[in-house]
């Protein structure tokens, strides 16, 4: 069974991406009495008329989790217009920190991927509140941010992002590092494939996408992490071991420690199987250094009640 805690844009869009996939049995959890059941209902008469085999229930009691072999925690305040991600820290914090108590009391055993922002500040709660295994608290983010570089690519090469590899490592914010000298098209990287100034609208663009999203339809983005957070459970519920960009809390990775951070990982069955660490130049390890230098203010300015 797979658990969603949250039944808002994002928690309905991957429950919907995932049992159309067939992937597993799905319970939305929330805290607003008759939205996870309304949601279920809704989604159930879908997959009926689309012959599909699985069955989605909705609840409001945590206690329903039990059983699950992958918790998705979609829960929290979203971005609104005009707002970093930076700045939902206080108000997600507590939430956060309570689901994780909440994951150990009744599903100890599974493996837990969080969408909730500030990303890595989130992750970095969740890991610290629950006392998790670090292989089995997993921020998504990289996905995500990858997915929209690949796309901008895509846009200007005229290659199907299928063919296309974006890394894009750091914090899931502002001050996320986009690697062009990595991100490659069948192979060969962008930089020997696009001009600078294009390299650098690619960045632009990926860097503001979730930005430009609230913008134009007035809310964050729900498909895309939707999308992301079900070839995420596909690699966990088949034990698949396929590569993605998560965030993933780090010890002597990179050099880093005691810190949540977007890199390459290794998914399946038991989470995070290994951390591959990336060869970067001088400047591309400056910006990573930047990027983690965001992350650990964010995670300064969370009370240390919401860590234990």
């Amino acid at each position: 069974m797979i658990a969603i805690i949250g039944s808002g844009r994002v928690g309905t869009s991957a429950a919907q991406y995932i049992t159309y996939m067939e992937l597993d049995d799905v319970v939305l959890i929330d805290i607003i009495k008759g939205k996870p059941q309304g949601e279920a209902l809704d989604l159930s008469h879908a997959l009926s008329i689309l012959n599909k085999s699985v069955r989605v229930t909705g609840s409001n009691d945590f206690k329903d989790i039990q059983g699950a072999d992958l918790v998705l925690v979609t829960a929290g305040f979203p971005r609104g217009p005009g707002m970093t991600r930076e700045q939902l820290v206080a108000k997600n914090a507590e939430i956060v920190s309570d689901i994780g108590k909440k994951i150990v009391e009744y599903a100890p055993n599974a493996v837990t991927i969080i969408t909730t922002n500030p990303l890595d500040a989130m992750l970095y709660v969740l890991y610290k509140s629950s006392k998790l295994p670090r292989e089995r608290v997993i921020g998504f983010s990289g996905v995500l941010d990858s997915g929209r570089m690949k796309y901008y690519i895509s846009q200007r090469t005229g290659f199907s992002p299928a063919s296309i590899n974006a890394v894009v490592l750091g914090q899931h914010g502002e001050k996320m590092a986009p690697i062009p000298r990595l991100s490659t098209v069948m192979g060969k990287p962008v930089t020997q494939m696009l001009s600078d100034k294009d390299i650098e609208e690619i960045i632009s663009e990926t860097v503001k996408s979730g930005a430009k999203i609230i913008e134009l339809r007035g809310y964050s983005s729900s498909y895309g992490p939707g999308a992301g957070l079900a070839i995420m459970a596909e690699s966990v519920i088949r034990n698949q071991h396929k590569t993605f960009l998560a965030s993933a809390c780090l010890n002597g990775e990179y050099g880093l420690s005691d810190i949540c951070v977007n890199v390459p990982i290794v998914l399946g069955r038991k989470g995070i199987e290994k951390i591959i660490e990336l060869p970067l130049n001088d400047e591309e390890k400056k910006l990573f250094m930047e990027s983690v230098e965001a992350i650990r203010r964010n995670i300064a300015e969370i009370p240390s009640k919401y860590l234990e």
